[in-house]
């Protein structure tokens, strides 16, 4: 029997990021074209959108050898299975089985990916884990803003240790730590009696102010280097915050370095000719590194944290050392 009258099965894979109803043209003809199509889950979000469509579809467990003898009838027939992400694997194996033993007549088979994952499609995954996570999650479900605050800025530091030692795997698990820090909060938000608001939201927010303070690439602004793009950046954000000091939105609660060092750098990009505090203690001569180090395009507290991470080696080569004569 030739592939002809053996028939052809068609896996129609689908994903549950995309929203349901949105097939791929190629997805729409295999289902019009099948003489039968099947779906092994009945709460697949597809299946009211294609019976609303006028696609028949029966829900069904197939097996490999039950959809190979469908379309073994005569003159060969065309069976679409609906699949929910990248297939039904217990399926596929016992295809591939068959397909290997060599006794069974095969069918044409076909993969067709009837929706694909936009980027960012895995986002929708992740606010769905948190939604559950705080419903149902004993310690989760009592957080709040202020009990949360630690771990950020916890995990915002192990972010940028993963970034300097250059640890691709860390990198991205700490990514998605500082990810986590962003949705739990905005989670927590939606529950504020008096002002809530949702991820939704916090995206709208930004993606309003990154559109808005980057006119050369939305708008009919030009910016060709670096130092323009950052006077748009300051330009548009003045305007938005009405500032009245250049030190407002400065957080004093930073590390102290790093404090010095965006100070230091609002004073001299305002071209305000303040002069450093003077003095003889280690405070003001710290101020007057940082200063001196944001001005040579240095941040302070990486490269002190550089030179701390070679002490602490030589300390455990010392203690190595020691060891070693004991």
């Amino acid at each position: 029997m030739n592939a002809t009258t053996a028939g052809r099965v068609v896996l129609l894979t689908t994903s549950h990021r995309v929203a349901p109803g949105l097939l791929s043209w190629p997805a729409w003809q295999a289902l019009r074209a099948a003489d039968r199509v099947l779906c092994a889950d009945a709460a697949h979000p597809q299946l009211p959108y294609l019976r609303e469509a006028g696609v028949p579809v029966a829900e069904a467990a197939p097996t490999a050898e039950e959809l190979v003898a469908f379309c073994a009838g005569a003159g060969g027939r065309t069976l679409v299975v609906v699949a929910a992400g990248e297939g039904e694997p217990a399926l596929t194996d016992g295809l591939a089985r068959l397909a290997g033993s060599g006794r069974v007549d095969m069918p044409e088979l076909e993969l067709l990916p009837a929706s694909y994952d936009l980027p960012g499609a895995r986002l929708l995954d992740l606010v769905q884990v948190m939604d559950r996570i705080r419903r149902e999650c004993p310690w989760s479900s009592r957080r709040t803003h202020e009990s949360l605050a630690k771990y950020a800025i916890e995990e915002a530091y192990e972010l940028v240790e993963a970034i300097e030692a250059g640890d691709r795997a860390e990198l991205r698990e700490e990514l998605g730590d500082v990810l986590l820090q962003v949705v739990f909060h905005a989670r927590v938000a939606e529950e504020d009696p008096e002002a809530p608001f949702d991820i939704d939201d916090v995206a709208a927010g930004l993606v309003a102010k990154l559109v808005h303070r980057h006119p050369h690439v939305f708008g009919e602004e030009s910016a060709d280097t670096p130092e323009e793009v950052r006077a748009h950046w300051l330009r548009t954000k003045a305007a938005e915050k009405q500032r009245t000091s250049v030190t407002d939105g400065v957080p004093l609660g930073q590390p102290a370095l790093a404090l010095a060092a965006k100070l230091s750098s609002r004073a001299r990009t305002a071209a305000l000719p303040v002069p450093l505090p003077t003095g003889d203690g280690i405070g003001h001569t710290l101020l007057t590194l940082a200063a001196e180090a944001d001005a040579a395009g240095v941040d302070p507290e990486a490269a002190l944290r550089a030179a701390a991470r070679a002490y602490r080696d030589a300390i455990r080569a010392a203690e190595g050392g020691a060891d070693a004569v004991d």
